[in-house]
């Protein structure tokens, strides 16, 4: 029986080199071809974020079953990453407490050392704050109260990670509205996170006038988006070299962290040395 995955703090040594390389993907949607890609890709990365939706309620698979192969493959990429796990809308499996639905899988993972819903990881100047999918008031107002609480201890770089991107935004857009979250949008503006990172809405990075990246005032968001096949569209995000590449069937793009967000955005015409680098490298030394 599952149960609901307790809110953690994981607080990892700070480095001396206060470097990271992480890796976002979203909405695998229970396609082993992306699952083997990001088990296989993952060591090479000191964290991965998967932002939600592993599972697909559309999917002829037993859902059950999915529950099963899914934590299987969150168990092999937590034993080469540090992991963190959001749910999102094709995730919940239960109602909880409150009568509100969630994954209430998540709950057999928290012994095997994956951040989950509702919980926190700092590492080196970093805190990720990891937010549930939320289905009504109640859950909402706990998103709230985990934002206001880590804002207390906000350290030089806060991340969030939530499943829908903020609404009225490029990284929402589907071609003909947007399926954002007006709530994340309010939080941004009033806590103004340094990153989001995101998923759900699958087409913005690939229709007309959407996108993979916005700056909403000093925050970034990011969706890597939808695609078939392995690998799935990609975020990658070097907080030293202080770039986030984006990396799917389009061709490849980047913004730089420190810069204001110029459209569109350019394509590359090559990948970038250091992304060369991670290919050829593990984690950032400690």
């Amino acid at each position: 029986m599952h149960g609901p995955a307790p809110a953690m703090l994981v607080l990892l040594p700070s480095v001396a080199e206060l470097s990271m390389r992480c890796l976002l993907v979203a909405d695998l949607h229970y396609s082993l071809p992306q699952l083997d890609w990001v088990a296989q890709a993952a060591h090479r990365y000191d964290v991965t974020i998967l932002a939600g939706d592993l599972l697909d309620l559309a999917s002829m698979v037993d859902f059950e079953a999915q529950i099963l192969v899914a934590q299987r493959y969150v168990r092999k990429i937590a034993a080469s990453t540090r992991l963190i796990l959001s749910s999102g809308n094709h995730d919940l499996d239960a109602p909880g407490p409150d009568g509100e639905k969630i994954a209430a899988w998540f709950g057999d993972l928290a012994e095997d050392g994956v951040v989950l819903d509702g919980g926190s990881l700092v590492q080196g100047d970093t805190l990720f704050t990891v937010c549930p999918w939320w289905d009504g008031p109640a859950t909402r107002e706990r998103i709230e109260a985990q934002i206001a609480a880590d804002a207390l201890r906000r350290p030089a770089r806060w991340i969030w990670v939530h499943h829908a991107p903020p609404k009225e935004s490029p990284v929402s857009w589907t071609g003909k509205a947007s399926l954002g979250d007006p709530e994340l949008a309010a939080w941004i503006e009033r806590y103004a996170p340094d990153i989001v990172l995101s998923g759900h809405v699958h087409q913005s990075p690939f229709v007309r006038d959407g996108s993979w990246a916005d700056r909403i005032g000093s925050t970034w968001v990011f969706n890597a988006g939808h695609q078939y096949g392995a690998p799935p569209a990609h975020i990658v995000i070097d907080t030293q070299v202080g770039q986030a590449l984006w990396i799917s069937a389009m061709g490849l793009q980047a913004v730089a962290l420190d810069q204001p967000l110029e459209r569109p955005i350019a394509p590359l015409p090559r990948m970038p040395e250091w992304f060369m680098a991670t290919l050829e490298a593990g984690p950032t030394p400690a």
